[in-house]
């Protein structure tokens, strides 16, 4: 399988994979979050046979899919014991969340719960922060992606949304 990724200025990035079977799969990434998925029946092909667009949400959802979150193949059992039960979550900070405002030291989440922050992207403007340090301030929207094992991402949730309590549910995505 080979990967080429192309910046495409003012849309986005283009990722064309060519499989081990010869056939040909082209991801627009645009920068609205848009996604439009071409396949080809052969690497040279110059006409796509199928095509569709997805919105960010939907593309994520796929991507889960895919990737194995929803159903995990029998043959993956060993690759999952490899990584000891590690898990990686995306979260959308909600605007009523009482993380909102404080930052990622001032809430002390490695230390209160073992998960780690490994990404913060600010919906609204794009930025994204890969390992941020405990100086990042979470804002309503921001999409955090998280490691961890699964206990720990349960104490998370209660952290990020109410402090202790864990009365409101985290909307994950």
């Amino acid at each position: 399988m080979t990967i080429r990724e192309t910046d495409l200025p003012g849309i986005g990035k283009k990722f064309q994979v060519t499989t081990r079977g010869g056939e040909k799969l082209v991801i627009v990434v645009h920068d609205d979050g848009r996604r439009e998925c071409f396949h080809y029946d052969h690497p040279l092909a110059d006409e796509y046979v199928s095509m569709i667009s997805l919105d960010d949400d939907e593309a994520r959802f796929v991507a889960g899919i895919i990737g194995g979150m929803t159903y995990k193949p029998k043959a993956l059992e060993t690759i999952e014991m490899a990584l000891d039960d590690l898990i990686i979550e995306w979260y959308r900070v909600e605007a009523d969340f009482a993380s909102v405002g404080k930052t990622i030291g001032e809430l002390d989440i490695r230390q209160a719960c073992g998960v780690t922050i490994i990404a913060v992207v600010e919906k609204l403007s794009g930025v994204k922060q890969i390992n941020p340090g405990p100086d990042i301030v979470l804002t309503a929207d921001s999409i955090l992606i998280v490691a961890g094992e699964r206990r720990q991402h349960k104490q998370f949730k209660t952290i990020l949304t109410n402090g202790c309590d864990g009365t409101n549910e985290l909307h994950r995505i």
